[in-house]
């Protein structure tokens, strides 16, 4: 979903694409750190994000400012805000990519599901977030 004058669809989409392919090869340690962070701070903070600038690193989100920021956007992001809503932290992975004026949403249901998924990476919190974020730097995302 692309934010700004005429609210035309952005012709560059690759940073979509390689975080697609970013989620499909990780999806097992994006299970775990979400567990994890879940485990730490349930929905306290937010929804778990990934921003990708300036460098990709892991961010919270907090649902209020998904709120005002729908509000702000015609309520474009009413769809985001359901799924958040009845999101199953024990059943799926629920994040929200922000690229250059543009928010992805990321979802899906791991198998096994994250409680597992964190039991058997056998790493914590932290070490999952470097592991990711070192990856995630690694992928070259084009941003317009």
């Amino acid at each position: 979903m692309m934010f700004g004058s005429g609210g035309a669809v952005s012709h560059n989409s690759k940073w979509r694409v390689e975080l697609d392919r970013f989620v499909r090869d990780n999806h097992r340690d994006l299970a775990a750190v979400f567990w994890g962070l879940w485990l730490q701070n349930g929905n306290q903070q937010g929804i778990l994000g990934i921003d990708l600038q300036p460098s990709p690193h892991f961010v919270y989100c907090p649902q209020g400012a998904i709120e005002v920021l729908n509000e702000k956007v015609e309520n474009r992001l009413q769809e985001i805000l359901g799924i958040i809503d009845h999101h199953d932290p024990e059943v799926e992975v629920l994040m929200i990519a922000i690229g250059k004026g543009e928010l992805k949403l990321i979802q899906f249901a791991p198998e096994p599901p994250p409680p597992v998924c964190f039991a058997q990476v056998g790493k914590d919190v932290n070490e999952l977030l470097d592991l990711l974020e070192g990856k995630l730097n690694e992928v070259e995302f084009l941003l317009s």
